[in-house]
């Protein structure tokens, strides 16, 4: 998600708050709305799947299904 179309989520809420949107504005809010959400979890799910856990003596005790998903995509070098 850019700059811009953050910005445009941001101006379309604000004139909701003010004067009220008109059906297309709605429409293309909800659809910006839709995007900004997807591209949350899209960067969500990359840094989850980056994560690795260790406990306080040092041991790797990641969950075996998060290792293979890292394993996959050839992080951490599993």
């Amino acid at each position: 998600m850019n700059d811009e179309k953050i910005a445009r989520i941001n101006a379309l809420a604000h004139k909701a708050k003010t004067e009220g949107l008109t059906d297309l504005e709605k429409e293309e809010q909800q659809e910006l709305r839709k995007a900004y959400l997807a591209s949350v979890k899209k960067n969500l799910r990359h840094h989850i799947e980056g994560i690795k856990v260790v406990d306080p003596t040092g041991q790797d005790i990641t969950p075996e299904k998060l290792k293979q998903i890292q394993k996959q995509k050839g992080l951490h070098g599993r």
